[in-house]
């Protein structure tokens, strides 16, 4: 799964650490889930998404394969 969290954060000026705090996660885990090393449960993605007022799916890009 890609996802464009580094890219939103860059848009709405959030470092790593803000995000983190907004959605209560550590920073590593946005560490991981922007290298694609980790998968958000669906509460997360939904969390994160909303900080962006975005839906999931403009936010995280499924592979379908």
């Amino acid at each position: 799964m890609v996802n464009r969290i580094k890219e939103l954060r860059a848009k709405f000026n959030l470092t790593q650490n803000d995000l983190a705090l907004k959605v209560n996660v550590r920073r590593e885990t946005i560490v991981f889930l922007e290298k694609g090393k980790y998968n958000p449960s669906l509460k997360l993605a939904y969390d994160i998404a909303k900080v962006f007022d975005l839906t999931i799916e403009e936010v995280f890009i499924f592979d379908e394969e």
